[in-house]
Parts: structure tokens; C-alpha cells; sequence
């Protein structure tokens, strides 16, 4: 099987190992521990299966231990929509509870008394996420251990012992230790930490063009509709916008596009103006890795400019200010002026540059300050508020379906072409 050496050369193949870190109570965590048998079979590697306490890494990295109370309203529903979308493409069921998040402690510590029996860790989640059963109840817990063939008695006198205390204590610092900051986290070789459902083909190491797959027809339905909304100052609207086009060409979608000020969608909606900056150091981290994982996927230069944040509306008002037929042009150039050389796309030479055409270009910087651009710049903008967009780069199909991420795009994909 081919692997990513490219996208990440410190890595090697095949792999000696495979770690699953989880707790019970992310339905994330849940759609990673249906797929991981199989992943770590297509690995040919033995999983090993890390349970820890998700309250004590969010306690050391300053994390709300509520997580979902803690979004936006806009985020929050398309974190709901976003989970039962991969449960579907997962084929699993999965139901919230009412009373979610539930304590998960007891069931941690029963799966430690049962030597981490992945028949017991199926159980729990199918509890909690299918069943919505309450799993800190001692008979949940029973009949759980139970139904995996335990001694339901004995795991709930182990639970309760301090060795098994603090083994979960030291498995939840260990996790600390790696860099984690939330689950499902993949630890390839000791080393190599991935973060969510959504990264296995990483953790699996396969090739790009393994895991795109060959270009989909059109399906046989009328034409949908693909609005992307977008701002120049995010790296993830930079690598998800030069995929649009040609996405949008085999799935036969009316493409439009959509800019916005992230910026003003922020304060609108009561955003911190750089999210980024509000993260723990250690998600940070991960989320810069991520960036250049993602950079090299695609194939598309990468480096984090010196200027950010960067106020982009003179680049923005520039591209409404262009003729239809400079737009996309003007857009991947000023993209990769800004997040591959380092470009201060706020200066005129630098954005008549990215025109390409001189002339066109004064005249576009002339008439980028007239009320109709900068009207229209702000009713993108406004709208995107309206109908739930809360990031950039957010994908709305058919007028109401929305996708936020770059690494959403298969779903699009899909959501383009079915019927």
C-alpha cells in the first residue's frame, strides 16, 4: 500500500503500532471506535485500546468541561448535524441523550477491571450512544460487564479499589503528557498524535489518490447548488477553495461564491477575532500540524505568514470590484501571495500583482471603494450571520445544507451527488 511519506517524512511504513485513546462520552470518540478494529486491521497492527478520564485532560488544558454548552448556537447545530452525518456514512446508529454529558468514571474504571475488553468498550458506547442508558448506574454497569461475559460483582467491587483509581489517574496523565487535548486521539508508533474520526486516512498512511478516490459522475438528479463562503485571512478557506472548481465540475454543481469578512461574521455572532488564540498551546500545536498535514495532501505550498492576523477587506473588495472572468485568477493568486509567500495582500502593488493585468487592476482598486462593492461585501457578509455560518470555509448545498471545513469536503461531495 502506498504510503504518505511525502505529507509526513518522519513517519515510517508500515507501522509498529496503533493507539486508541477514548472516554465514553464523545459521540466523536464513539464513531472512532466503530471503524478502529477495521483500521488496525488494514494497518496490520494490534490496537491498543487507551482508555482515560476526558474531564481531567480538559481540566489540564483549560478546556470547558461542557464542551457542547459551550458553542455558539450556529457551531453547535452543525456539530449535531456533523456527527449524525458520520454515523450515517459509517453506517452506525447514534442517538444524543437528553442528559448528555454523563459521567463516565465508573464505566472507565469497569473497563480497566476488565482488562480493556473491547466487547465491553462496544457495550458502553452502544449504552450510552444507541441505548442513551445512564452508564454510571451500578446496573448499566453490570449488565454491561455481564453481557460481555464478566462477573458483574466482581468488576463492581474492583471499580471501587484505589488501584484501579489510580490506574485511570495514571492513563488520564499519560494522555496529558502525549499533547492530547481531546478524544478520539490516534498515537501511531509512540509518536505520531492524530486527532478525530475524521483523520484515519493520516493514521492509516494511504495515498492521496487512494483516499480521494476516482471522480464521482453526476448523479441523475437536476443540478444542485454549492455556495462557498470564504475570506482570504483563513489557511483552512486558502487550501479549501483551490479544491472547488474541480469538485464542482464532476459533480456538475452551480458553483457561488460567496465572500465574506471573517471578521465581521465574528463580532457579529460574538466570536473572539481569532479563535486560534483563545485554544490551549497544546491544541494549537496540534492544529498548525494539522494545517501542514492538510497543505501537503493536497499538494499545495504552505507557509503560516508573518502578518497574520490580516486585514483582507481591500483584497476582498478587490475580487468584487474584477470582471466575472478575473475572479478565480485573482483569488488562488492572492490566496497563495498570503499563505505561501508570505505576501502583505493588503498593498496595492502586491494585489495588482495577483490581477495579473495592470490596468484591470487599477481600475478594480479604483472602483473597490465605492459604495456598491462595499455593500455588497457586507450583505455577504450579513447573510452568512442569517443563515448559520459561524467559519470559513462553509459550503451550503442546495441552499441550505451547510458543511463547515475544508475537511468536510467529501461530505459535500456526497451530498452533492446523492439524489
Amino acid at each position: 500500500m502506498p504510503a504518505l511519506q511525502s505529507i509526513e517524512p518522519t513517519r515510517t511504513f508500515p507501522a509498529k503500532s496503533l493507539e486508541f485513546w477514548f472516554d465514553y462520552t464523545c459521540p466523536f470518540a464513539y464513531l472512532g471506535s466503530t471503524q478502529a478494529s477495521a483500521l488496525a486491521v488494514r494497518m496490520n497492527v494490534t490496537l491498543d485500546y487507551r482508555p482515560l478520564l476526558l474531564g481531567g485532560v480538559f481540566r489540564a488544558v483549560g478546556q470547558e468541561q461542557n464542551l457542547a454548552g459551550a458553542l455558539g448556537a450556529a457551531k453547535a447545530a452543525h456539530n449535531a448535524m456533523d456527527m449524525q452525518r458520520w454515523a450515517r456514512r459509517f453506517g452506525v446508529e447514534l442517538r444524543m441523550s437528553p442528559n448528555h454529558p454523563m459521567r463516565s468514571v465508573e464505566a472507565l474504571r469497569a473497563t480497566l477491571a476488565t482488562k480493556i475488553d473491547p466487547k465491553v468498550i462496544d457495550g458502553f458506547y452502544r449504552a450510552y450512544w444507541v441505548e442513551n442508558r445512564d452508564i454510571a448506574d451500578r446496573d448499566v454497569v453490570a449488565d454491561v460487564v455481564g453481557r460481555a461475559g464478566h462477573d458483574a460483582q466482581a468488576v463492581l467491587a474492583a471499580i471501587n479499589t484505589q488501584a484501579i483509581k489510580d490506574d485511570l489517574k495514571k492513563r488520564t496523565d499519560e494522555g496529558i503528557a502525549h499533547g492530547m487535548f481531546g478524544v478520539p486521539t490516534w498515537i501511531v508508533d509512540g509518536e505520531h498524535l492524530y486527532w478525530g474520526q475524521d483523520r484515519m486516512m493520516f493514521v492509516e498512511g494511504r495515498d492521496p489518490t487512494d483516499v480521494k478516490g476516482p471522480p464521482r459522475a453526476p448523479a441523475a438528479t437536476k443540478q444542485k447548488t454549492l455556495e462557498v463562503f470564504w475570506d482570504f485571512s483563513s489557511p483552512f478557506a486558502y487550501l479549501g477553495c483551490a479544491q472547488v472548481e474541480a469538485l464542482a465540475k464532476r459533480t456538475n454543481a452551480a458553483l457561488r461564491w460567496r465572500p465574506i469578512l471573517l471578521g465581521g461574521l465574528f463580532r457579529s455572532i460574538g466570536t473572539p477575532d481569532v479563535p486560534l488564540a483563545t485554544f490551549s498551546q497544546v491544541k494549537q500545536r496540534h492544529i498548525m500540524k494539522d494545517i501542514d498535514r492538510w497543505a501537503a495532501y493536497w499538494g499545495m505550498p504552505f507557509k503560516f505568514p508573518s502578518r497574520f492576523p490580516m486585514n483582507t477587506v481591500k483584497a476582498l473588495r478587490t475580487y468584487l470590484a474584477l470582471p466575472q472572468d478575473r475572479r478565480s485568477a485573482y483569488q488562488s493568486a492572492a490566496f497563495r501571495a498570503f499563505w505561501a509567500d508570505d505576501r502583505d495582500i493588503g498593498g496595492d502593488d502586491v494585489l495588482v500583482s495577483c490581477v495579473g493585468d495592470e490596468a484591470i487592476a487599477k481600475e478594480a482598486l479604483a472602483r473597490a471603494s465605492s459604495d456598491a462593492v462595499k455593500g455588497e461585501l457586507r450583505a455577504n457578509t450579513e447573510e452568512a450571520a442569517k443563515r448559520g455560518v459561524f467559519g470559513v470555509p462553509t459550503f451550503i448545498v442546495g441552499g441550505d445544507d451547510l458543511y463547515w471545513g475544508q475537511d468536510r469536503l467529501e461530505l459535500v461531495e456526497s451530498a452533492l451527488v446523492s439524489g
